[in-house]
C-alpha cells in the first residue's frame, strides 16, 4: 500500500524545513525527523490555505541514500516496506506533523522485514510524541 497523496512530503523545501527545524529520534535501522504542526497563531505571511493543509494531514517522506545500497532495486524495496508500515500507522498519527524517515545502512546487515520496521517506527513516533495518546 502506498501512502495517500495528501500524506506525502514532496518538495525539496519541505524536506529541508524538516531537516533544519525538526526533532530527531534514532533507532537501530531508522532515524525519524519530525517537525511539529504550525500553531494556530500564524505569522501574517502564511495564507489560510497553507495553514489548513498543515493542520489537515500528516505528511511523510522517506529518505534512503546510496550509502545503504548502490542498487536502486534494493533501496526501493526498503522504501516500499517502510511505506507499508507507515500506512498501517497513519490512523494513529496526530494531524499536521511533517515527518522524514531516514534509513540507516545497518538495515542491510540484518534482513529487516516489514514487521521490524513497523515496531521501530511505532517506537520512534511514540518517542517524538507524534502518535495520538503517545503510547
Amino acid at each position: 500500500m502506498a501512502l495517500p497523496k495528501a500524506n506525502r512530503l514532496k518538495s525539496r523545501h519541505d524536506f529541508q524545513a524538516v531537516f533544519r527545524e525538526g526533532i530527531r529520534r534514532h533507532g537501530s535501522y531508522l532515524t525519524l525527523r519530525a517537525l511539529k504542526p504550525l500553531s494556530v497563531k500564524e505569522p501574517s505571511g502564511v495564507d489560510a490555505a497553507t495553514q489548513t493543509l498543515n493542520l489537515a494531514s500528516t505528511q511523510i517522506g522517506i529518505s534512503i541514500s546510496t550509502k545503504v545500497s548502490k542498487r536502486a532495486v534494493v533501496r526501493n524495496r526498503i522504501k516500499r516496506q517502510i511505506a507499508v508500515a507507515l500506512y498501517e500507522l497513519l490512523p494513529k498519527l496526530s494531524p499536521g506533523w511533517r515527518l522524514v524517515v531516514v534509513v540507516k545502512p545497518t538495515v542491510l546487515e540484518t534482513k529487516c522485514v516489514s514487521q521490524q520496521f513497523l515496531q521501530e517506527l511505532e517506537q520512534l513516533l511514540a518517542q517524538a510524541e507524534v502518535l495520538n495518546g503517545h503510547s
